[in-house]
């Protein structure tokens, strides 16, 4: 079984939309697909797949109300079962180690050829714990600058979580990141890399441990709601900040139109590779299930491995955006698309870059204090 955990740094950026349709376009192909709403605070999965709210889910099977397999929906696409969520129990958003691992063993325990969990938004250490469970897991963003932020400080806590992971309690490992720990602003400023050295001079044991499953962590992004090819670029930054700070490759798996399609599919309650199949956001989420189906044999790691990733990525968004512009061409040319809709298109794409240049604005002045106040500390 291939677990593929899929996590974002901050919500409302698709993580829900590409989860339910990967699970979807991989059953399609023929494989086995257990899909999981482990977005407990929030579970909402099962508008996405066009399943009608379940009576019993991961709440009523964590509080012992039903067995597991009670949890278990068949839906109505061949070789996909789902597993709902819970929002409607108190407290399930922060599970404990047992209810972790008794979760875990029975999903892993299903017979199927791919788990997809779809995790909540943020940083807690279930939804880390849960990421880690493979090596590949899939993190969604978009090109906004508080989602790229967030998509790296999710691997950056992700990375932590999985060092003291390698690191018993109460060995000189353990102790040496607790004393960098409290030191917040001084962990800030340090790298993985330089942190690993500090660990193997009083640790060598623990570093090497920690290096060893470093070298396999090897997490793939997707990029959702791009408007433009420029937008697919930001993704390299995301890539760059993970090499140098983090001491990790990421992979690119592919980028994602904005396409109002998913709202009209959303209301018809079907998944947007269901309601249209040949909609331009429909036949990215196939590229992606291609890719993540052509990795099964694959030994990805290497250097240009990494590389052809992000120039394949490059090129679709490209090759996307050429195909978009056609068809908007085609639109007007034959009356089915006034200058008036087009006009209305572009000022509210217009409205949404004013938007977030003044994200942009408030997010820089917030870094701009917060070094201030760390230069005063």
């Amino acid at each position: 079984m291939q677990i593929i955990p899929v996590a974002s740094g901050k919500g409302g950026v698709g993580k829900s939309l590409l989860s339910a349709n990967l699970a979807i376009a991989l059953s399609q192909a023929g494989k086995r697909v257990l899909l999981a709403d482990l977005d407990l605070g929030a579970s909402n999965l099962h508008l996405v797949l066009g399943v009608h709210a379940p009576k019993a889910g991961i709440g009523t099977f964590l509080t012992g109300t039903t067995p597991f397999e009670d949890a278990l929906v068949r839906t109505d696409y061949p070789n996909l079962t789902f597993i709902p969520g819970d929002s409607e129990i108190p407290g399930l958003t922060a599970l404990r180690a047992p209810q972790k691992s008794s979760l875990t063993k029975k999903m892993l325990s299903f017979d199927a050829d791919y788990l997809i969990l779809d995790l909540g938004a943020g940083t807690h250490l279930g939804i880390l714990d849960f990421f880690l469970l493979s090596p590949q897991g899939i993190v969604v963003t978009s090109p906004t600058v508080t989602a790229t932020l967030n998509a790296y400080l999710f691997l950056k806590n992700a990375v932590f979580r999985l060092m003291y992971g390698c690191f018993k309690k109460g060995s000189p490992a353990w102790e040496k990141l607790e004393k960098l720990k409290s030191d917040s602003a001084s962990l800030q400023r340090m790298y993985i890399p330089n942190i690993l050295q500090e660990i193997a001079k009083v640790d060598p044991e623990s570093a090497a441990r920690f290096r060893e499953r470093i070298a396999t962590f090897r997490p793939r992004l997707v990029m959702n709601m791009i408007d433009n090819p420029k937008d697919a670029d930001k993704a390299l930054k995301i890539r760059r900040s993970c090499k140098e700070y983090l001491g990790v490759e990421l992979e690119h798996l592919g980028v994602i139109y904005r396409d109002t399609v998913q709202d009209t599919a959303l209301a018809s309650r079907l998944p947007v590779i269901v309601y249209k199949p040949q909609s331009m956001l429909s036949q990215a989420v196939y590229r992606i299930a291609d890719k993540v189906l052509q990795s099964e044999d694959a030994s990805f790691g290497e250097a240009e491995d990494v590389d052809e990733s992000f120039h394949t990525a490059e090129l679709e968004a490209t090759i996307d955006f050429d195909s978009k512009m056609s068809y908007v061409e085609e639109l007007v040319g034959t009356g089915a698309l006034s200058m008036g809709d087009l006009a209305e298109t572009i000022k509210s794409q217009q409205y949404e870059i004013s938007t977030l240049r003044k994200e942009n604005v408030l997010l820089k002045t917030k870094i701009a204090r917060a070094i201030q106040q760390g230069y005063r500390l």
